[in-house]
């Protein structure tokens, strides 16, 4: 009879065992946030990335009942917000990630974190898509025009990028894979500089994501050829696709999404998860949005792991394939 006694108890024990870490979660999630919340940004205030990470925050503090404090940490292709909060460990930090940091720079930097291991995937906010631009004094009125004025004149026409290893390089050298021409990379220390120098003529050409050229497009100070995405975007209606320009296979976004350090309990990154969902499907916050270009398209939270291990994949491979690098 003891033994018996003995073993309920020990039975018992073990299942109280197993099921301390799953009640641990649930009552930290509960509890969470005890305080403020930390969203870094990996590029200066005004960017493409501090315009979702605030549309997303201006909400997420009054759902969490919270304040959640926007952090800007430019450098290093974004990848110093994500160093931070790879190696933070209060609990209550989250990084606002971008494609130039968690799927390009891992295969450009040599990174003090790793990529994957220390910070995992929470929640896909939405994706921004590079428009292929020119100065307004470029004779080609469509991506054929251009693209025959570019062989008619080999290397004589410069493009610009935010950087080497950018959205803006990357995506020019995939049209130059797919159409056979020559052009001159001219990068700079960002989108800004990048825009002056095209709307003044030192550059000619390039590949910028919608946030940063879209009103210039309006204003008339460049011309719209034809954006890298999949389907139309609803900021320009009548500007075609690069396949329906002819240009099949070359697509560029700059995707964003929340990223956390790999040891948040599962209840928090859920719950982060479903909070964010909830905010981006909110017709106002859909509205800034779909003002800086965004193609909104919620994912669950594994099938944005997925997403990312796709990612991480494509630009290994287009970056080996181009020989490109940040020296």
């Amino acid at each position: 009879m003891k033994i018996r006694v003995y073993a309920a108890l020990a039975a018992g024990a073990l299942c109280l065992s197993a099921l301390a870490p799953l009640a641990s979660a649930q009552s930290s999630a509960a509890d969470w946030p005890a305080k403020p919340l930390r969203l870094l940004v990996g590029s200066a205030p005004g960017g493409g990335t501090d315009a979702m990470a605030r549309a997303v925050a201006d909400k997420l503090g009054p759902l969490l009942k919270q304040t959640v404090v926007v952090e800007n940490k430019p450098g290093a292709s974004n990848t110093l917000a994500a160093d931070l909060a790879a190696k933070s460990t209060d609990g209550h930090t989250l990084v606002m990630g971008v494609s130039t940091a968690h799927a390009i720079a891992p295969h450009l930097l040599k990174l003090s974190y790793d990529n994957d291991r220390d910070l995992t995937p929470v929640v896909f906010v939405g994706a921004v898509p590079n428009i292929l631009v020119v100065n307004n004094q470029v004779p080609a009125k469509s991506v054929q025009e251009l693209i025959a004025l570019l062989k008619s004149k080999p290397g004589e026409y410069n493009f610009a990028s935010s950087g080497s290893g950018s959205t803006q390089h990357i995506a020019a050298e995939l049209f130059k894979d797919a159409t056979g021409v020559q052009m001159t990379h001219i990068p700079y220390r960002g989108s800004g500089p990048a825009m002056v120098d095209l709307m003044g003529g030192q550059v000619q050409i390039a590949f910028e994501t919608a946030s940063s050229v879209i009103p210039h497009i309006k204003s008339g100070k460049v011309r719209a050829l034809a954006v890298l995405s999949a389907k139309r975007n609803p900021q320009l209606p009548d500007m075609p696709t690069m396949a329906e320009a002819g240009v099949p296979g070359v697509e560029m976004s700059a995707w964003y999404g929340i990223y956390m350090p790999s040891a948040t309990p599962a209840a928090v990154q859920k719950r982060i998860h479903d909070a964010v969902n909830s905010i981006i499907a909110l017709p106002d916050t859909q509205t800034r949005l779909l003002a800086i270009g965004a193609d909104i398209s919620p994912m669950s939270q594994e099938q944005f792991a997925q997403f990312h291990k796709a990612e991480n994949q494509r630009y290994a491979g287009i970056i080996k394939k181009n020989n490109i690098s940040v020296e």
